[in-house]
C-alpha cells in the first residue's frame, strides 16, 4: 500500500508562551506541510491544563483550509461526550462543503479529565457516552430518516440533517485508540478507521496486530469492512541532518513536553520517563519515537509495518514543539524529502533506477568512450579525404 503521511496536532505549547503567536505558528506549519506534499493533519480539542490550546478543531480547520490547497484536515479528535451529536454532524457537513471534501472526522471520549470535570462528567461515563452518541451521529450522517434520542443530558426529537455531506458517500471517520481495545471495537461496529495514538509505546506496539484483529472481527459481525487504508498510526519524531543536531534542537522544548505528561495532564496512558534532556531523548529513541535522522525514521516506520502484521494506511507525526519553529519546519522538510519517498510510489523506482545505472556504468562508459573515439576517427578520415 502507498503510505500517507501527516501530523496529529494537539497542539502542545508552553503555557508561558504567547498563545496568539503559538496558534499562528501552528497554522504556518500546516501551510508548510501542504507545500511539502503531506497528506493530512488532525487537530485536537482541549479545554484545560494550559498547553493544548485549540478549543474548536472545526474553527481551526476552517482557517487552515483557507490557507492551504490540498492537505486534508481532520478533527483529532472531537470529544463527542462533550457535545450534542446533532451539532457535531451539522458542523462537519458544513466544513465538508466549505472545503469541497477536504475534511475528516476523528472521534474520541475525551483525553483530559479536567475538561470533563467542568461539564460534570466522570471518566467512567465517557466511553459509554461515546458509544451512544456515535450511534446517533452515524445515523444522522448516513440516513435521511429522523432519529429521536434522550438521556439525562440531551434530547433529540425527529432529528435529521437538512444539508447532506459534500463527500460521496461520506468523509473519513476515525476513532481514537490508545491501549484498550474499545476504540478498535467501536470503529469496527461502524466501519470507521482507527487513530492509534499509542502506536509507538511499548504496549501499543505489542497490541497493534491484536487491535486490528478485533476491529476486523467486530466489523464482520456488523456487516462492515475493516480497511487497513483507514488505519492511522501516530508516533513521535524530530529529524535533523545528524542525530547530534537533532538532540541539540530538542533542548528547546522536550523537557516542557515531558513535564506536561509527567506532572500536569492526568493521562496515564501516555506515561513518559526522564529527568533531564539526555534521559528524555534516550527514552524516546528507546522505541517511543525518533530524535535523529531520516534513516532512523525509516527504520521506525518499517518496524511499525512489521508489528502491524499487514500494514496500515497512514503514519502521523505527533506535533510536539520540541524544537523552535525553524528547526521544526526543517524536520518536516527532511521527512518529506527522504522518508516519504521510501513508502510511496515513485521514490523507490528512482533508487532502483540509480542502482541499475551504477551497476552498468563501467561497461556503458567504455562504450560511450568508444563511440566518441569512433566519431573522432571518422571526422579525421573525412578531413583527410577532403584534403586529398
Amino acid at each position: 500500500m502507498r503510505l500517507r503521511f501527516g501530523t496529529f496536532m494537539a497542539p502542545f505549547h508552553p503555557p508561558e508562551h504567547n498563545p496568539t503567536l503559538s496558534l499562528q505558528n501552528d497554522l504556518d506549519l500546516l501551510v508548510h506541510m501542504d507545500q511539502l506534499g503531506f497528506d493530512e493533519a488532525w487537530i485536537g480539542e482541549h479545554h484545560s491544563a494550559g498547553s493544548e490550546i485549540i478549543a474548536s478543531p472545526e474553527i481551526f480547520m476552517a482557517t487552515a483550509a483557507e490557507r492551504t490547497s490540498r492537505i486534508k484536515l481532520g478533527t483529532g479528535v472531537v470529544s463527542l461526550p462533550y457535545h450534542n451529536p446533532l451539532w457535531v454532524a451539522e458542523r462537519m457537513v458544513l466544513l465538508d462543503h466549505l472545503t469541497k471534501g477536504r475534511v475528516m472526522l476523528g472521534l474520541g471520549p475525551g483525553a483530559l479529565p479536567t475538561d470533563a470535570a467542568m461539564l460534570g462528567l466522570e471518566p467512567s461515563q465517557m466511553r459509554p457516552l461515546l458509544e451512544e452518541y456515535m450511534d446517533v451521529l452515524m445515523h444522522l450522517l448516513t440516513s435521511e430518516e429522523p432519529i429521536s434520542y434522550e438521556n439525562d443530558r440531551i434530547k433529540l426529537v425527529d432529528a435529521r440533517l437538512h444539508l447532506r455531506p459534500y463527500s460521496d458517500p461520506l468523509f473519513d471517520i476515525a476513532v481514537a485508540a490508545v491501549a484498550s481495545p474499545s476504540g478498535a471495537k467501536l470503529a469496527g461496529k461502524h466501519g470507521a478507521g482507527v487513530l492509534s495514538l499509542g502506536a509507538t509505546v511499548a504496549v501499543g506496539m505489542d497490541l497493534l496486530a491484536h487491535h486490528w484483529g478485533i476491529q476486523e472481527e467486530v466489523a464482520a459481525q456488523n456487516g462492515k469492512t475493516a480497511d487497513r487504508q483507514t488505519w492511522r498510526l501516530v508516533g513521535l519524531m524530530h529529524l535533523a541532518e545528524t542525530e547530534e543536531e537533532a538532540r541539540r534542537d530538542v533542548e528547546y522544548g522536550i523537557a516542557q513536553w515531558f513535564r506536561y505528561f509527567q506532572n500536569v495532564a492526568a493521562f496515564p496512558q501516555m506515561a513518559v520517563d526522564g529527568s533531564n534532556v539526555d534521559e528524555m531523548v534516550e527514552f524516546v529513541n528507546g522505541g517511543l519515537g525518533v530524535v535523529g535522522t531520516p534513516d532512523q525514521a525509516i527504520a521506525q516506520i518499517e518496524e511499525l509495518l512489521e508489528q502491524s502484521n499487514g500494514g496500515f494506511g497512514a503514519f502521523l507525526t505527533l506535533a510536539h514543539n520540541w524544537a523552535n519553529s525553524q528547526a521544526t519546519k526543517k524536520s518536516y522538510e527532511l521527512f518529506a524529502r527522504h522518508v516519504m519517498p521510501r513508502f510511496q510510489s515513485g521514490g523507490g523506482g528512482l533508487i532502483e533506477a540509480a542502482d541499475r545505472a551504477q551497476a552498468v556504468r563501467p561497461a556503458m562508459a567504455d562504450k560511450q568512450m568508444g563511440a566518441v573515439e569512433a566519431a573522432t576517427e571518422r571526422y579525421e578520415k573525412e578531413q583527410a579525404a577532403r584534403g586529398g
